[in-house]
């Protein structure tokens, strides 16, 4: 009995470590993009994994290429078995292991109790949780090329009549169906029983092994975008995510003909005299005029030209960036000075270099960019006509430097590190943290008698004085 405890107690602590090595790599990769390959050898097999320096564990975050699989690959089979079982499932991605295994303690839910076992069971196995998809097309050429042999496509339920010679090395592929939804649970746990029926079958002819299970593409793929215009990336605190548009950026083109200048906002709200218009509707529908605007290394102005707009007879809205060097961040800076209107012989200027900023790699991004409330746009001065005019701006983003192509560069956001939540939540805690020192202090506070009454003797005389 107490070896069975004892031996109870080891496959328990094996599961927790296999399962937090599971848990661990699944935080640190990303498992939508790549598929997961898994690799042990039979029970017993000593292997020479642990001394072979291409198998070390990748960095986090990398993706295994195809050539890092076939390093891999070539320094596993040097002290592996040479028979070889590839289990190639249709989609597979890590997140499937954290999903539908025993990874919170409930092994009779797990979908991969096979998988967990022989992996426990193998002297060292090989986790690659982000492979790229891609290469695991090619996957069977690999080994093919690896072992000089052609692969063996089997059927799970006629293995049993296969006879395999261990003086010679083989390749057995096996086919491993995949459902997605609310099937995804019950096809896991099929491909897991013919997976140990295929392992039973070597262990019944007592043929080492080296096992593979992969998936051919992953379950679920998220392409990675470049930053389109009204996608910003940049930091986002308690910020519902921008809506994604179908439109355009707005691109001004240099003397060169390549792009200098991009701009995109949602709306751009103007109101005069008591009217209010949409200047976004009139520029990004490809027919804006642009005649005016001019960029160089350290001087970029955008300015768009409207005709019949507020009651106006012309209107230009001009924007007027800088490039600048900041020593005490020693690195150059993009500056929106200055937001001008230009109408009927008259202008107004808005000052906007105390908040329209970003380093001069980036774009600039906010969410709302106005003169009206929190104001980024402020009036030149008390007689300035700018406080006739009230601006608005939403999901506003320019780039006025550094540009390489008609989409933006990463977004530096305009929202403040410290948001009202944050605010709240440091006040609130600074409160409790007072209250318990104050208690603590209190406690500390507290004198204990020092003298006791004894009922059998005389009683105790206690001076005013002390």
């Amino acid at each position: 009995m107490i070896i069975t405890e004892v031996g109870m107690r080891c496959r328990s602590v094996s599961t927790m470590a296999f399962t937090s090595v599971l848990l661990f790599i699944c935080s640190i990769y990303s498992c939508y993009a790549q598929v997961p390959l898994l690799m042990w050898t039979s029970g017993g097999y000593v292997t020479r994994l642990s001394n072979m320096p291409h198998l070390a564990q990748p960095a986090a975050g990398q993706t295994v290429s195809g050539g890092q699989l076939a390093s891999y690959l070539k320094s596993a089979l040097s002290g592996a078995p040479h028979n070889v079982l590839l289990f190639l499932q249709d989609k597979l991605i890590m997140e499937d292991f954290t999903m539908y295994g025993g990874v919170f303690g409930n092994k009779q839910d797990s979908a991969f109790l096979t998988v967990e076992s022989a992996l426990q069971a193998s002297s060292s196995p090989l986790v690659l949780p982000a492979l790229d998809w891609s290469a695991s097309h090619s996957i069977l050429e690999l080994f093919q090329g690896e072992l000089g042999i052609p692969a063996v496509h089997i059927n799970p339920n006629t293995l049993k009549e296969i006879k395999l010679n261990t003086s010679q090395p083989s390749l057995l592929a096996v086919h491993l169906p995949y459902s997605a939804g609310v099937q995804t649970k019950e096809s896991l746990l099929k491909n897991d029983a013919i997976i140990g029926e295929v392992l039973n079958v070597f262990k019944s002819q007592d043929v080492p092994y080296t096992a593979v299970y992969t998936g051919l593409k992953p379950s679920r793929v998220i392409e990675e975008t470049p930053v389109m215009a009204g996608r910003s990336v940049g930091r986002s605190l308690l910020q519902a995510p921008p809506q994604s548009s179908v439109k355009p950026p707005l691109v001004v083109n240099n003397t060169a003909g390549r792009p200098c200048i991009l701009l995109w906002a949602d709306t751009l709200l103007a109101s005069y005299s008591g009217k209010q218009d949409d200047l976004a509707i009139h520029i990004f529908n490809g027919s804006a005029d642009t005649a005016g605007s001019v960029c160089n290394e350290t001087l970029s102005r955008l300015v768009i030209n409207y005709q019949n707009v507020l009651d106006l007879r012309s209107l230009r809205l001009i924007f007027s960036m800088r490039k600048i060097f900041f020593p005490v961040s020693a690195r150059n800076w993009s500056v929106v000075e200055q937001v001008v209107l230009e109408y009927d012989g008259q202008r107004a200027i808005f000052n906007a270099s105390g908040g329209i900023y970003s380093p001069a790699e980036y774009s600039f991004h906010c969410q709302s960019v106005s003169s009206i409330q929190s104001p980024l746009l402020v009036p030149r001065s008390a007689t300035d006509n700018a406080n006739q005019w009230k601006l608005s701006f939403t999901d506003f983003q320019i780039q006025g430097f550094n540009v390489t192509g008609e989409d933006f560069s990463y977004a530096s956001d305009c929202a403040g590190f410290f948001t009202p939540g944050i605010w709240m939540g440091l006040l609130t805690s600074l409160l409790m943290v007072f209250i318990l020192t104050y208690g603590l202090h209190m406690i500390m506070q507290l004198r204990t008698m020092d003298r006791f009454d004894d009922p059998k003797g005389p009683a105790i005389s206690v001076p005013q004085s002390e």
